[in-house]
């Protein structure tokens, strides 16, 4: 067994120092939610994983840990979100690409990165509609759009609820800017939504001229891209997912919810799980007050992953104490989520709601070479990332 001096011999988050061939080893190994190898030592060639033994020693390993797990997966990572990403000129946008957006030298990357982060989804900021496309991305690496993206155009982006209306007021007699439009109120957002599901299906149908749009809110509506919708409030989430089924009952196609920053989703259980809509939680706050008025219990993980709703958690780009998404995997835990529960929700089940679970999210051969490296069992108190493994790249060296 590893001496805890033992991990006192890793540096924290050295530069990346790419290597054709690493090998690490730690006491525990967790290669999926559920699966524990111990004493188990991963082997790295060309940025993917070869193997995964368990049984072995530290002996020759180039970076030794108590814990080692995959990548975490931030499926609601904000820190690209600003107004810099909406076209405001139209609360429609559902060809826009963040992808063509992003700044990819910016800090916030770096610090996602250092607290275990391997691998993120980026979307437009929630002042449309209709924002565009989301893409999932590494966090580290080089400094390209090539390197860095995982899969672009992963899925829809949008929100309901009374931000997507901020802004807007009613035109009057004589509108001074594009902003005296639709919509101004909550209602408004969702007769936007319904507006240009229902456009698009028209035109397609009725043999019209494509416009900018159309093609990915087909998409949508056939469940071939997912649609991950910003709904804080019990209201927004029904409105999100009888929207869905009044499409399906119209025979307009079968839609893939996923309800982003659910803080209110413990109301919905039942509504959720008839659907088969899954969530991704916002940040826990100290008083289970969150955006648009909306309260979130401490216990609003762990009911539903009893429930069977699939289950994600972010940190909506936070950093320092108390806001990692290690952190949020720790709050799910005290409100009652086991602990293979909370690591699905930060690697395996995001990975998978986003496409692409074949290269991300759980540790087994072939899939990517991203490992997060913990002094201690990972969400608990006193543990803490101690290395990171991006693409077979190590952060963390010996000395």
């Amino acid at each position: 067994m590893i001496s805890t001096l033992s991990l006192l011999t890793l540096s924290l988050f050295a530069p990346l120092s790419s290597g054709d061939r690493l090998v690490v080893f730690a006491e525990n190994v967790y290669t999926a939610p559920g699966n524990l190898v111990e004493d188990g030592t991963v082997t790295i060639e060309d940025g993917k994983i070869i193997s995964v033994k368990g049984g072995t020693s530290p002996s020759g390993a180039d970076m030794v840990a108590h814990t080692v797990t995959a990548g975490l997966v931030d499926m609601s990572f904000r820190y690209s979100t600003n107004q810099n990403t909406v076209e405001q000129s139209d609360e429609i946008t559902a060809n826009a690409r963040i992808s063509e957006m992003l700044d990819l030298h910016a800090r916030g990357w770096e610090r996602a990165l250092k607290q275990g982060i391997t691998t993120v989804a980026a979307f437009p900021y929630d002042r449309n509609v209709v924002g565009g496309m989301g893409a999932v991305l590494k966090t580290g690496g080089e400094e390209t759009l090539e390197a860095r993206l995982v899969k672009d155009a992963a899925f829809l982006r949008g929100a309901m609820g009374s931000l997507p209306s901020s802004g807007n007021r009613p035109s009057g007699a004589r509108p001074g800017n594009f902003y005296a439009r639709r919509p101004t109120t909550r209602m408004g957002v969702e007769w936007a939504w319904r507006k240009a599901f229902y456009d698009a299906w028209q035109e397609e149908h009725g043999g019209e001229a494509a416009r900018p749009g159309r093609a990915e809110l087909l998409a949508a509506l056939a469940g071939k891209t997912p649609v991950f919708v910003q709904a804080w409030t019990t209201q927004d989430i029904r409105t999100t997912v009888f929207l869905a089924e009044e499409m399906a009952a119209e025979g307009m196609g079968s839609m893939r919810i996923v309800i982003d920053a659910g803080a209110e989703a413990w109301r919905e259980i039942g509504l959720l799980t008839r659907s088969g809509a899954a969530v991704c939680l916002p940040p826990f706050s100290s008083d289970g007050r969150t955006t648009d008025g909306a309260f979130m219990s401490w216990d609003v993980a762990a009911k539903l992953n009893e429930a069977g709703v699939p289950l994600a958690l972010s940190a909506h780009a936070g950093f320092g104490s108390g806001n990692t998404l290690a952190e949020q995997a720790a709050y799910a835990r005290r409100g009652g989520l086991s602990f293979d529960a909370a690591l699905a929700a930060v690697t395996s089940v995001p990975a998978t709601l986003l496409g692409v679970s074949d290269r991300v999210g759980t540790l087994s051969k072939g899939l990517d070479a991203d490992l997060v490296l913990w002094n201690g069992k990972p969400f608990e108190l006193t543990t803490r990332p101690v290395g990171v493994v991006l693409n077979g790249a190590s952060s963390t060296e010996q000395k």
